[in-house]
């Protein structure tokens, strides 16, 4: 039950840095509940987030077991709450104020810069996800394998979790 603010206050901080999706938020979100709060390990929390790419919905749901680890149901549930709920408000005004502001001469301006920090977000949350995730050859050949057939073909990423699924079952039992 001690855990339930702290659960809050870094999930609806996570929240805003969701910036061109849930992977921006990941170096933050492993240092938080990894390095500082230990609701978690590294590998659980990749292991997370592994699953959580190949479960239906969004794939950042994988906040509820961290909410439920730490705090319970209850916890779990605020996880939710907190992660959503500050990122819904906020699109809900900003989508309200940015249909009004169509003549405004920043817009662009703040759409271009938006995008470079989008991007560089995602890429931070790749880097840290990659260094719990690749540690060895065998994962390293994994890695790179998924993202040639991706560069090259249009297949659905959730068959290639499953294909590495059963390549490191059977490279690593």
């Amino acid at each position: 039950m001690n855990q339930l603010p702290a659960l809050a206050r870094v999930f609806a901080y996570l929240s805003l840095l969701t910036v061109g999706g849930g992977m921006a938020a990941f170096p933050e979100m492993k240092t938080l509940t990894v390095d500082v709060h230990q609701w978690l390990t590294s590998s659980q929390l990749v292991h997370l987030y592994s699953v959580g790419q190949l479960a239906p919905g969004p794939n950042m749901m994988m906040i509820v077991p961290i909410g439920d680890w730490a705090g319970g149901v209850l916890g779990a549930i605020l996880v939710l709450a907190a992660f959503f709920g500050p990122t819904a408000m906020l699109t809900f005004i900003v989508g309200r104020w940015w249909t009004r502001l169509e003549t405004w001469p920043w817009r662009t301006s703040i759409q271009r810069g938006l995008a470079p920090v989008s991007i560089g977000l995602l890429l931070a949350g790749c880097f840290a996800l990659a260094k719990g995730a690749i540690f060895g050859l065998e994962t390293a050949a994994i890695a790179a394998g998924v993202l040639l057939i991706l560069l090259q073909t249009k297949i659905n990423p959730a068959l290639l979790v499953l294909g590495a699924a059963v390549v490191g079952t059977l490279s690593f039992d």
